[in-house]
């Protein structure tokens, strides 16, 4: 599934993408827009382009894990993107991605315009990619309790099974009179 990465600011909205198999995330653009109605259409626009099955928001969390007013404005922004594109809105803590952004961006040693231009993309794939990450370890996470759920059912029918027969053996012994075949 298409999934698109948003990390929203007032004067700069990063957008990234991932793969049909959610294995890679991308930056895809950065939107300039300060009037948020619009940058709202713009966002649902690429979503639906992008024939989007998520959108995942950064939830810009305070250090402590509650949430402030940004991230109030991060969640009104993701309810009316959604609403516009028709697209499940998911969100995700985004504490620390544009600080690991500016660090990717050091190591590459991308500075001035540049920088100011893809920063919040890179942020935006960050968010996407943990979140990724998460649908991954999920995943994973159900397959190994399926996995251990199909073992213990298989233990418990081979049991009830050994008790099954068992039973049956000690009926049939009790009508041929407590004979036991031999």
């Amino acid at each position: 599934m298409i999934i698109l990465g948003v990390d929203l600011g007032h004067k700069r909205t990063g957008l990234s993408v991932c793969d049909i198999t959610e294995t890679m995330a991308r930056p895809l653009t950065v939107l300039i827009e300060k009037d948020m109605d619009k940058l709202c259409f713009q966002v649902a626009r690429v979503a639906i382009t992008l024939r989007a099955g998520v959108i995942v928001v950064g939830l810009p969390k305070n250090m402590d894990g509650s949430e402030g007013e940004s991230a109030k404005f991060a969640r009104e922004m993701g309810a009316k993107i959604g609403e516009q594109s028709g697209v499940p809105v998911e969100f995700v803590d985004e504490r620390g991605t544009t600080i690991t952004a500016n660090h990717l961006l050091n190591e590459t040693n991308t500075r001035g315009r540049k920088r100011k231009a893809v920063v919040d993309g890179v942020a935006a794939t960050i968010i996407l990619e943990d979140y990724l990450a998460r649908r991954r370890n999920l995943a994973e996470a159900e397959a190994r309790a399926a996995e251990e759920a199909a073992a213990e059912a298989a233990e418990n029918a081979e049991e009830n099974t050994e008790e099954a027969i068992e039973e049956v053996a000690e009926e049939n012994i009790e009508q041929a009179g407590g004979v036991q075949p031999t």
